[in-house]
């Protein structure tokens, strides 16, 4: 199975393409985050030392966050790990690419998810969630049936995340192409780099990362 990273600035759907590559491939799907919760609360070694970090209020460094990643990565389950916001800057790439060799794993594939900011920004300031079952709806692209009430089930519980307004998305949009949009470059000069249109409907989306995983 092979390792991938998702690259694409915030709202561009890496996430649901995880998601897709885990139902549809039995991929594993590493969020930083998800690993830091998770490990917060295992009681290991590793686990003690993020929940003394992060209950301090400090910032997990990039030594904790790559043990972590070497911790998945030996577990031997071969199943094929999806890289979702990791790494975010080049010494996050290049501690990456010592640590796979280091446990003798390959990185088969970068997939830069591009897409259009202004689209972009238009398409997330406008999705809502239902509370209750999680059901995405968008402003105009897919509104619900009936005003304030989730088509899927019945919940009037719908919702915007705080930082999907678009002063808050533009933000978090610079903060991407500071930090991380350099690693475009830096994979493309390796070779490993794809790039696949992130504002395609969703199904073509999935379709274009399948043709990149499956051409080896």
């Amino acid at each position: 199975m092979p390792n991938i990273i998702l690259l694409g600035p915030p709202g561009a759907g890496k996430g649901t393409q995880a998601k897709r590559l885990e139902d549809d491939r039995g991929m594993v799907q590493l969020s930083t985050g998800d690993m830091l919760r998770a490990a917060k609360t295992s009681g290991t070694e590793m686990g003690r030392l993020v929940a003394n970090v992060m209950d301090r209020g400090q910032l997990v460094t990039d030594e904790i966050v790559i043990g972590l990643i070497e911790e998945r990565l030996t577990a031997g389950d071969g199943r094929g790990f999806i890289f979702d916001g990791f790494p975010r800057t080049l010494a996050q790439a290049d501690a990456l690419a010592r640590l796979m060799d280091r446990t003798g794993q390959t990185l088969d594939a970068v997939i830069e998810m591009r897409v259009d900011d202004e689209v972009l920004v238009a398409r997330i300031t406008g999705r809502y969630t239902c509370g209750n079952c999680g059901a995405v709806y968008h402003d105009t692209t897919k509104p619900t049936a009936k005003a304030g009430v989730c088509d899927v089930c019945g919940s009037t519980d719908l919702r915007r995340r705080g930082d999907d307004t678009e002063d808050a998305l533009k933000t978090r949009l610079m903060e991407y192409y500071k930090k991380t949009s350099p690693l475009i470059g830096y994979y493309y000069a390796k070779g490993q780099l794809t790039s696949v249109d992130g504002l395609a409907e969703m199904d073509a989306v999935s379709s274009a990362i399948a043709k990149v995983l499956d051409r080896g």
